[in-house]
């Protein structure tokens, strides 16, 4: 199933666009499930479709019928949490009352923070699941959230390697010997099984993230604050690996109507910001779509289909690489898919080992971070991992089996990738006849 995560800056239109690609994929014959993460009502007044409350133990509220081919749904998070505390607390009665711990109330079971990120990715997981629609649209939190929430699960898998080891999950069966032994029961089994189903879970969610699938929607409103905002956002998710279909210019002003005293000032500072956002995103590749004003905040299906029909796409061609725009659906461009690479492959470049041993000595990774800059770069060797990170973004990375046995000898930043060098360790390089 095609997934796009609506991301962007607070406030820049994310439940507007993606409430409008939902419209526009719908119109050209989608099933479409138009997923939202907030719980104000934003996502109601922009529908103009009351949205049902939180029932059961779902992840999500029940999907409602929009438009002909349209559902939309909520993220049920504080129902999600409980769910997850209520489990939690069953199977591990054993362990909870070995340490004399008086279980929670279901009445006492209100929501953490946190609590948020892990409901999404079980809606997300719920969504593919139920394989009932061609796609799959999900407003999401603010950008910096957003990148942080995809890399939660394989954060997640990583603590619980490292907090119950695979290799330790034999010594299980000597746990009822050991109970005799001691005197004392020894943590239930419950425990551990519920770690092994949280694995499951975060490995069935990783895969939708990482699936050639799923991809990345970035909206904001033309601005010099969104420009830097955009920028930063673009290289986290570059560092999760998130492929980025489109970046949406929202709220668009007529630049005609800049002759105005009153819309002098907004029009022109908008239309720096765009020229900026074009020769950081379109020149380089990226889609553009730009939604106009409508000189009020939309509200029902007749203004989304609006801007969906006065959505406008940004190409460059002609001498000198010029901008234009061709209007239309926009905002549906890029739905059908990843955009196939020569040899027809529509799954992205891989970070690549680039073998210079023979010229320089190294072994160079080149990893792409567009929209990263030199000064909010770190980078830390860790063993056979790198920990690389942008910003307030971290991952930490597996080395490739032949850059285990280098040194890190060096990284700098060009054309958009950080390029590390890896020198051969000669006690563990091996040796040529």
């Amino acid at each position: 199933m095609r997934t796009v995560l609506v991301t962007g800056g607070g406030g820049a239109g994310r439940t507007t666009t993606a409430a409008a690609t939902a419209v526009a994929a719908a119109r050209r014959g989608k099933r479409t499930l138009l997923l939202t993460t907030d719980r104000g009502p934003a996502p109601e007044a922009v529908l103009g479709t009351t949205l049902p409350a939180p029932s059961g133990q779902a992840p999500w509220t029940e999907p409602v019928e929009v438009t002909a081919g349209l559902w939309a749904a909520r993220v049920a998070t504080g129902e999600h949490f409980q769910d997850r505390a209520r489990d939690l607390q069953e199977r591990g009665a054993s362990l909870f009352d070995l340490l004399g711990a008086t279980p929670l109330d279901p009445e006492e079971l209100t929501e953490l923070p946190g609590a948020e990120p892990l409901a999404i990715l079980a809606a997300l997981r719920a969504a593919h699941e139920a394989a009932a629609w061609d796609l799959l649209v999900v407003d999401m939190p603010p950008a910096h959230e957003t990148v942080r929430l995809l890399a939660l699960p394989e954060q997640l898998r990583r603590y619980l390697r490292r907090l119950l080891p695979p290799e330790r999950q034999a010594a299980r069966a000597l746990r009822p010997m050991l109970a005799q032994l001691a005197g004392v029961p020894m943590p239930a089994q419950k425990l551990y099984e519920t770690a092994e189903r949280w694995e499951a879970e975060l490995a069935a969610v990783q895969d939708i993230v990482e699936a050639n699938g799923t991809t990345v929607r970035l909206v904001a409103e033309p601005g010099p604050l969104a420009v830097d905002a955009l920028r930063l956002a673009r290289a986290g998710l570059a560092l999760q690996g998130a492929w980025l279909d489109t970046v949406v210019a929202n709220r668009v002003l007529p630049a005609e109507r800049g002759t105005d005293p009153w819309f002098a000032g907004p029009v022109e500072e908008q239309q720096e910001a765009l020229k900026v956002l074009y020769e950081e995103f379109v020149v380089d590749g990226v889609p553009f779509c730009e939604l106009p004003h409508l000189g009020r905040s939309p509200r029902g299906h007749a203004d989304l289909a609006a801007l969906v029909d006065s959505a406008a796409s940004t190409v460059v061609g002609g001498e000198g690489g010029t901008v234009g725009l061709v209007e239309g659906e926009g905002l549906a461009d890029e739905l059908d898919g990843r955009p196939a690479r020569p040899d027809g492959d529509r799954t992205p470049d891989p970070w690549s080992v680039e073998d210079r041993l023979a010229d320089d000595g190294v072994l160079v990774w080149r990893l792409p971070l567009p929209g990263a800059e030199r000064d909010a770069l770190d980078l830390i060797r860790r063993g056979d991992e790198l920990i690389v990170g942008v910003g307030p973004f971290r991952r930490v990375l597996p080395l490739p089996s032949a850059l285990r046995r280098c040194a890190v000898s060096g990284a700098g930043l060009r054309d958009g990738a950080l390029c590390v060098r890896f020198t051969p360790d000669p006690a563990l390089w091996p040796r040529t006849p």
